[in-house]
């Protein structure tokens, strides 16, 4: 049974930090997606496991860093210069296999997902 657990969700203030965490086997494409109320799950920040490559959508780069502990089986979505659009439901998310994917930032890309961590940020 996949399991993928995440952690170190929070609520901050605007200009905060905040790191994730995501316990998972090893696994080709892993990801990071955000969900707000009334809105549609987004890919937020991506990487390609083999060869470190690494995706963000706009309104994060320069802010967000993905990251991969393969010692520790544990993804990471460090989280800076929080502001209040960034408050969502943040879900880990994996794909096995081994094939290309055009759209790593796609939900429908990734086959398995935790439960989810709140990120909550105040102005």
């Amino acid at each position: 049974q996949v399991r993928l657990l995440e952690s170190g969700g929070g609520s901050v203030q605007a200009g905060g930090s905040l790191r994730l965490s995501c316990a998972a086997s090893g696994y080709t494409y892993m990801g990071w997606f955000r969900q707000a109320p009334g809105k549609e799950r987004e890919g937020v920040a991506a990487i390609y496991t083999a060869g470190g490559v690494r995706w963000y959508v706009d309104s994060v780069k320069g802010r967000f860093t993905i990251s991969r502990d393969n010692a520790k089986n544990t993804l990471y979505l460090e989280m800076n210069s929080l502001k209040p659009e960034d408050t969502a439901m943040y879900y880990c998310a994996a794909r096995p296999g081994y094939g290309y994917v055009s759209r790593p930032l796609a939900p429908e890309n990734y086959d398995y997902w935790g439960q989810g961590t709140q990120v909550t940020v105040s102005s």
